[in-house]
């Protein structure tokens, strides 16, 4: 046969064929079956399982096992090759003889199996005599770990009376051995510390209750947890781990109160919701187990009353009504405990509750009067008289000294100046007359106070009522603004009209329209009244003329149904409106105040047109004035900078002094006339240019005007009348000096007017007439 038969010092098999991953991992899984024998397969490989165990492998090298072939002749023509994980480091084979040998030492937990692959070939030609095929050798585990709780410490939580056999946690230890081969890794549990409360099973480390425990005996118990390998053998491994339980509470205690009897006070003046006192149960369970609720048995619950304070759990004894020493001095109640949950499992070892008894004592104190009633309801009419009756309160010391009391109102100065008490007996009366219509409910306030002790004062509202009286008489309820139409029909309706009341009816308001007596029979109008508070007015002729009456004014009669019943005339005013039977506010409006005014439409307009040509010739003057100040003339005269002052005045004679102005002389920027010159004396002159020096207050300035006026009078060429003549003043230091013809020479021709060319554009003008006038002469 052409095969290789691998002889194994281990006595267990597991087929591998050459190539196949498959094959590969059932033989990893097979490792219980023993063999002696050797398996061939014809043109194939038939391996045995090889094996190391973990301790054999402390002195290397170790043999595995043999490789060999029926063809091998041992002549040595044959060679063996070993290829695969741990080829030739880990494993080494003897070319020779097949031989496999192990160097290093194996963990199994690290690596289980190896995975190799042998090939023989013939040394001459160097070709395979088998195809290559893979085989497995495995690493036997050995007991060289120990058991581990990876959870713990443990910490479980149990109902406290559970009952025997109640599960209360599982531990799990772990073992790093090979549990497929032999008990290395297979644990045993056992209990150390904890009997002979708990128990545990031995193969699954489940611990159970083994007795009924009190959780108010004890709440907490340590358990110590033993596992073993080896399933418990001599030799073995084994770890421990601490388990604490906790008993957790049931409701399986009832409440019970410390005392069997309690003792309180309070006072009578106490107020409503006043702590009494405090009464405690105890409870020996805890959290809402421990939780419960108080009560108050009997009559006394309606004085009395109790609450629980969930965080104290103490039940409080509030005072729910007012307590009063004169008329009960002891109560005795009953109070009451129950839990608020309660368990059912328990019930048949008791009630869950418990009772006690609490005494109370009411003391004495001084307390403030007392009104006979809280709320006084009071009624009196309208109109009453100053000093009339309203009601009378009363109130009393509910102390056996029974002190006297004194009254008086608070509580608003104007309800003082409407209503008085008497101090002593407490009668309420008018001060003055009241009015339903301004207010028809008074509040006041009343306050008793002990006499011998005024600190002690009670009060009390009284509501006074104003009774309605009868005494305003029916209206319009507005101003009806009616029209009536020039070609109205006779019975046309016009308006509709209604009354209010100010005063109150119990029965209801209702009301009866009329015309006046003396309108009757004169009325272009009649009133018919609807029986439902409601009239309507209506036309009692056809056809009315504006230009002979422009308005009516109906009288009309409004009667109420009070005790006694009132009467009003209240007046319609029915205006005649230019239209044909259906009437238009506006259009009505409109023509009345037109009418009004005692204009017409034609007149209006004309008016209108009026205003606009007023309009128009106001605006054209505007627009002219605008155009004159742009003018070119007025540019021409601000060319010159000079101002023209004229004075159209005639004078009064020589011996009129005010027609001569000084003021004018003090002007600097007066434009001057041109005027012949005239020869003058050669003082004037030196006068003149002394006169450019000083100023208008000067006594040269004074002489130079008076030889002027002196010259101006004796002149046989002057007017027969007054004349001003102005002289202009450019004042000292003026840079342009004077332009007056009275500093120049004797004549023209000594005057030389070269100069104003030097004076800038704005004299060229006047620069080029003196020129031009200068050349003419010449």
């Amino acid at each position: 046969m052409n095969c290789y038969t691998l002889l194994s010092l281990v006595l267990t098999l597991v087929q591998l064929w050459p190539c196949s991953p498959s094959t590969q991992n059932r033989s990893a899984q097979n490792t219980d079956q023993s063999f002696t024998a050797v398996r061939r397969v014809k043109r194939g490989w038939v391996w045995e399982p090889l094996f190391v165990t973990e301790e054999q492998t402390s002195m290397v090298p170790v043999y595995v096992g043999q490789l060999k072939s029926d063809l091998d002749k041992q002549d040595g023509n044959l060679k063996y090759i070993l290829t695969g994980e741990g080829a030739g480091s880990i494993f080494i084979i003897d070319e020779k003889n097949g031989k496999i040998y192990v160097t290093q030492m194996l963990d199994r937990e690290k690596k289980p199996f190896y995975t190799l692959r042998a090939q023989a070939i013939n040394r001459s030609t160097q070709l395979p005599v088998e195809p290559e095929s893979e085989f497995i050798i495995k690493v036997r585990d050995v007991n060289d770990h120990e058991p581990q709780f990876l959870d713990g410490p443990y910490v479980a939580t149990v109902p406290e009376m559970s009952p025997e056999g109640t599960s209360v946690t599982q531990v799990t230890a772990t073992d790093g051995d090979d549990p497929s081969y032999g008990n290395s890794a297979r644990l045993l549990y056992s209990l150390i510390q904890g009997q002979p409360y708990f128990s545990v099973e031995p193969k699954t480390g489940v611990i159970r209750m083994a007795s009924q425990m009190d959780r108010e005996t004890k709440d907490q118990y340590l358990v110590i947890i033993q596992a073993k390998d080896m399933v418990g053998q001599p030799g073995a491994f084994s770890a421990t781990a601490t388990v604490t339980i906790n008993l957790s509470d049931i409701n399986d205690n009832p409440p019970k109160f410390q005392q069997r009897l309690y003792y309180m006070s309070i006072s009578e003046e106490a107020p409503v919701g006043t702590t009494v006192g405090k009464v405690f149960a105890e409870d020996s369970d805890i959290g809402e187990n421990a939780a419960m609720n108080y009560f108050i048995e009997g009559d006394s619950s309606d004085v009395f009353d109790i609450i629980t304070n969930n965080e104290t759990q103490e039940g409080i004894i509030l005072l729910k009504k007012r307590v009063d020493y004169e008329s009960k001095r002891r109560y005795g109640i009953q109070a009451k405990v129950v839990n608020r949950y309660i368990d059912d499992r328990f019930l048949k070892e008791g009630p869950f509750e418990d009772k006690t008894v609490v005494k109370i004592n009411v003391e004495d104190a001084d307390e403030p009067p007392v009104f006979t009633l809280e709320n006084y309801v009071m009624k009196i009419a309208e109109a009453a008289v100053s000093g009339s009756l309203v009601g009378i309160v009363t109130a009393r010391d509910p102390d056996d000294d029974d002190c006297p009391v004194r009254y008086s109102i608070v509580h608003g100065t104007h309800l003082k100046r409407l209503f008085s008490i008497n101090e002593h007996n407490g009668t309420i009366i008018t001060t003055k007359p009241l009015d339903r219509e301004t207010a028809s409910w008074h509040n006041i306030t009343i306050t008793a106070t002990e006499i011998r002790n005024p600190e002690k004062i009670s009060e009390a509202n009284v509501h006074i009522q104003v009774l309605d009286v009868n005494d305003h008489a029916p209206e319009f309820p507005k101003y009806y603004e009616t029209f009536v139409c020039e070609n109205a029909v006779s019975g046309q309706l016009i308006q509709s009209i209604s009354a209010v009341d100010q005063d109150d009816s119990a029965e209801g308001h209702r009301f009866y329209f009329s015309l006046d007596l003396e309108a009757t029979n004169n009325s272009h109008f009649t009133v018919i009244d609807n029986q439902d508070n409601t009239a309507g007015i209506f036309t009692a002729k056809s056809g009315f003329r504006r230009q002979e009456r422009f308005s009516f004014y109906l009288p009309i009669l409004i009667l109420d149904n009070g005790t006694p019943p009132l009467t009003s005339t209240n007046t319609l005013t029915i205006t005649v409106c230019d239209c044909d039977t259906e009437v238009n506010i506006f259009y009505c409006r409109y023509g009345a105040f037109m009418y009004a005014m005692g204009l017409s439409t034609e007149a209006l307009v004309a008016v209108l047109a009026c205003i606009l040509i007023l309009l128009v010739f106001f605006l054209a003057i505007v627009a002219i004035r605008q155009q004159r100040k742009s003018s070119p003339f007025s540019e021409k005269m601000e060319e010159f900078r000079e101002n023209i002052v004229r004075y159209d005045d005639e004078g009064g004679g020589e011996e009129d002094t005010e027609a001569f102005d000084i003021s004018a002389l003090r002007t600097r920027t007066i434009m001057r006339t041109h005027k012949p010159r005239k020869n003058i004396n050669t003082e004037i002159h030196s006068l003149y240019r002394q006169s450019l020096q000083v100023g208008p207050d000067s006594a040269i300035f004074r002489q130079f005007i008076s030889e002027k006026l002196e010259e101006a009078n004796t002149d046989p060429s002057a007017p027969p009348y007054d004349s001003l003549q102005t002289y202009a003043f450019e004042g000292t230091g003026s840079l342009a000096g004077s332009l007056s013809s009275l500093g120049s020479n004797t004549s023209d021709t000594d005057q030389s007017y070269d100069y104003l060319t030097d004076w800038g554009p704005h004299f060229k003008q006047l620069a080029g007439m003196y020129t031009s006038h200068r050349s003419m002469e010449d």
